[in-house]
This record gives structure tokens, sequence and C-alpha cells, in this order.
């Protein structure tokens, strides 16, 4: 095999950062423009969820089929395919003109999109000597970034100034420059076709993923497990689940979907325990910060992107400096440090008030952005530094699903956490301001809210809702700096990287 030649190395790393770049905005890019679709294409609220929910469902099946599709069609092929096919499914979901339409299109986006950042992934620690593989991570990480940090600000800018079909419409240039660079730069290579299509697998395995999805996406609106749904969800994704463990624990090696051997190493799997903690954290603040801020604190939208923007510059800076430290400090050292700056921000946003100043958003999202930058590209480094060469287009396959699943589960988690606790605080607090109660006719708050007149009494229900939701919120904060806390002590399973025994195939050849 050849060593990559650097411009080539360079031309292809540009290539698959756009198609991933594509795919990262895609999942966060329509959120802010469902209401103007949901007009445009006459659907209820609950009907237009489904443009989200279609395009995180079929991620969310397809990723694992990653690593069967190269070993079968080449990854060269897989990798085109899936852009193509993105483009087009985007240019779809930009020309749909029904709700129907751009469901399927979405549910399009979602299966060729799925392999884009796995593969891209994966080609990057192909194409890159170990001793590079930090600034690789960090060249990936900050592409994977782009979604959360940029996605609602651009697709808001493009739905205001153009309209909401220009959010898909934008994809098609990139996706073109993407296809053209993967074709002209990266050499065919033979497929392996050493792996055997396991239909029982992958039909749990999907099964159970999807259930899961749906689950979490319709769970809140369902009131959970006081809907029947919930419990036929609940229920096909445990026994979907069993039913794959126990197939693939008993089945001959080589023939399961899923290659046992990535369980048995060590930094893999700890490695994907910390992503799944990364994915929950990260997409959870993102999630509640912009509600915060606007619903609470009364920010008009462009101020809330200005205010929250410095997290994710401190994650790209902080990735542009770990990448350069990977190889020469110890992983686990810069791994502590990331998760311990990233609980100091949480600590610092579980002291949130309704009394805040930018400044005091500013600064624990910025000191939480390079707290998640410094564990983003190490983690990646530290997961697959013993992996084999050829585990790795299915290993990181896994690696992106359950960063996925993480995310989605810290999203439905704190969401449904903060509309029990705002309940659960707001009768406790309405139980204390009545004029039956004497610690509140002595407050000197109470002569502001005439409970005898109607004005008084509105105004009065709202406070209190306000506080309720403010507390709510800081209960979030207090359980996401908990769970970073407590996972710091798993970084003992971490190991030094070593040189896995097929590294002589290190090296792709791709030109």
């Amino acid at each position: 095999m050849t060593p990559q030649l650097p411009h080539n190395r360079r031309m292809i790393t540009l290539s698959i950062m756009l198609a991933t770049i594509i795919q990262a905005l895609d999942g966060t890019i329509a959120n802010v423009a469902l209401p103007h679709m949901q007009g445009s294409l006459s659907a209820s609220q609950d009907q237009i969820t489904w443009v989200l929910t279609s395009f995180i469902l079929a991620a969310a099946v397809a990723t694992p089929l990653t690593g069967w599709l190269c070993d079968r069609f080449s990854l060269k092929t897989v990798f085109m395919v899936s852009i193509g096919g993105f483009t087009v499914a985007s240019m779809l979901c930009g020309l749909s003109d029904s709700l129907g339409q751009i469901v399927l299109a979405r549910f399009l986006q979602g299966v060729f999109g799925a392999a884009l950042v796995p593969l891209s992934q994966s080609v990057l620690l192909d194409i890159n000597p170990r001793e590079k593989h930090g600034s690789a991570m960090a060249v990936w990480g900050m592409g994977v970034m782009v979604g959360p940090i940029l996605g609602p600000t651009l697709g808001g800018w493009l739905t205001d100034s153009y309209d909401w079909r220009w959010v898909f419409f934008i994809n098609l240039p990139v996706g073109l420059l993407a296809f053209y660079g993967v074709w002209r730069y990266i050499q065919p290579s033979k497929a392996a076709r050493s792996m055997r299509f396991d239909v029982f697998g992958f039909a749990t395995l999907s099964l159970a993923m999807g259930a899961l999805q749906m689950l979490l996406d319709r769970g809140e609106q369902n009131d959970w497990f006081s809907s029947p749904e919930t419990w036929i969800e609940a229920g096909l994704m445990l026994v979907a689940a069993l039913y794959f463990a126990v197939h693939t624990a008993t089945s001959t090696p080589g023939k399961s979907f899923l290659d046992y051997r990535l369980l048995k190493n060590t930094n893999y799997v700890t490695g994907l325990l910390l992503i799944f903690v990364v994915g929950m954290v990260l997409f959870a603040t993102r999630a509640l910060t912009p509600t915060l801020l606007q619903g609470l604190l009364h920010y008009p939208a462009a101020t809330a992107g200005l205010v929250t923007a410095p997290s994710g510059l401190g994650t790209m800076l902080a990735m542009m400096l770990v990448g350069k430290l990977v190889g020469r400090i110890d992983l686990r050292l810069l791994l502590a440090a990331g998760f311990s700056i990233t609980a100091f921000s949480l600590w610092q946003m579980s002291h949130y008030s309704l009394a805040l100043s930018q400044a005091d958003i500013i600064w624990p999202g910025l000191i939480q952005g390079i707290g998640l930058g410094l564990v983003f590209v190490p983690l990646s480094a530290a997961t697959f530094s013993t992996l084999a060469a050829d585990m790795r287009t299915e290993g990181t396959a896994i690696y992106s699903l359950v960063r996925n699943i993480g995310s989605s589960i810290g999203i439905a988690l704190v969401q449904t956490l903060l509309v029990r606790n705002t309940r659960i605080v707001q009768g406790e607090l309405a139980a204390s301001v009545s004029n039956a109660s004497p610690a509140w006719l002595d407050a000197p708050t109470a002569a502001a809210y005439p409970l005898q007149q109607l004005p008084g009494l509105a105004s009065l229900v709202a406070e209190v809702q306000r506080q309720a939701a403010m507390v709510a919120y800081i209960d979030d904060f207090w359980l996401m700096f908990a769970v970073t806390a407590l996972i710091i002590p798993l970084l003992l399973l971490v190991k030094p990287g070593q040189r896995p025994a097929s590294a002589a195939s290190e090296h792709a050849a791709l030109e």
C-alpha cells in the first residue's frame, strides 16, 4: 500500500469534510424553518415534526449498514452514492409541495446521509499517519460540530431572507463539489466481500433503533408511558435488542451483523460510553439554552444566537489546539482536563438565575465549548488507537450511532424533566402565595400583586410560572453536571495507544 501524497490528502480531506458538514447541518438546520413549512404545506403542528423524525429515524436505521456496504461495494462507491443520493434528496425536499413528499424526501436524506459522518472519520484515519491522527480528528470534529453550532442560525437567516426551501437547496452546490472531490481523488478499491449480510441481525438492530428513536421523539407529546404507543415502542425496542444481543453472542464469528471483536477492545467500548455522554451533554445544553434565553429572559432570536455563539467558537479553538497536542501528551490527561472543564461550566450554569447578564451566559458557554473541544478530539483518537484498520469502517459507524443515540436520549431526558419539574415547583410556589400564607403577606413584593384584582392575579401566575421554569432549568444543569463528573473515573479504563496488529494496512491506496 502506498502512503498518501500530501497534496491528495488535503484534497481528500476537503472533499469528505464538505460531505460531513452538509449532513451535520441538516440534522438541525430545518428546525427553525418548521413553522414556515407548516403553513406552506398545510400541516398541523403534530404532523410537521415528522420532517425531523423521518430524518432521524432513517439515519438511525441506516448507520449500522455502513460497514457491510463498504465491504460489499467498496468505500469509494458507497461514499459517492451517499453524497449523490443525499444531494438529490435535498433537492427533492426543497421541491416538495405536500407533507408526504417532504417526509419521504427527508427519509431518503437520512438513509443516504447516514454513512457520511462515519466514512469521513474512517477515511481521515486511513489517509493520515498515526502521529497525525490528532490533527485529523480535530478537522473531523470541527466538521461534525458545525451542525449544532451553525445550523439554527443559518436556517433562520435563509428562511427569513429567502424561503424555507433554501434550507435544502443550499446543499446542492456543496454536495456537487464533495461528489467531484471523492470521484477525482479517492482511488477505486476492490470490494473485499468478506462479510455475509446478516438479515436477522440487521432487522432486529434496525427495529430496536427505530423503536427507540420513535419513543424518544414522540414520548413527550404522548405523555410518555400514559400512552399505549409508548409502551408498544418500548416493548419492541427491548424485545428486538434482546434478540439482537443473543443472536450476536451465539453467531459464528464473521457471520453476525456486528463484529463482536469490537466489544472486546477496552478502549473502543470505553470510548463508546464516553461519546454517549458527550452527545447527551452537548446536544442537551444546545437544546436548553435557546429556550431559556428566549422564553424566560425574553431575548430576541438574534441576540440569543449571538450570546450562545462563543460556545461553538470555544469548541473549534480547543479542537485546533488539542489536535497538535495529541501524541505529545497522554490522551487520558487531555480527556480528564476536557471533562473537568465541561463539568465546571455546567456547575456555573447550575447557578443561573432570572437576573443574568449577557456575560453570565457567554462565559460558561465559552468554557463548556473549550471543555467539549478538548474531549472530542482525544476521545476519537483514544477510541480507535488500538483498533485494527480493517475494523475502522464498522467501528466508526457504531461510534456515530452511539453519539446520536446519546444526543436523542439527552434531549428527551432534559425536556421531560424540564416539563415535570416546572409543574412540581409551580405547585409548591403556588401553595405559598396566597392571602392565607403569613409568609406571603409579610413579603415586600406582595403589594405588587393584589390578588383581589384580575391583573394582579394574572401577573402573579405568570411570575410563578417563570420562577418555576427557572428552577427546572437549574435542575437540568445539575443533572448534566453530575453525569459529566461521574464519568471521569472511567478514564482509568483507557489504555495508552499501541499500534494494532494490522497496522501495516494503516494507509489506504487513495490517490
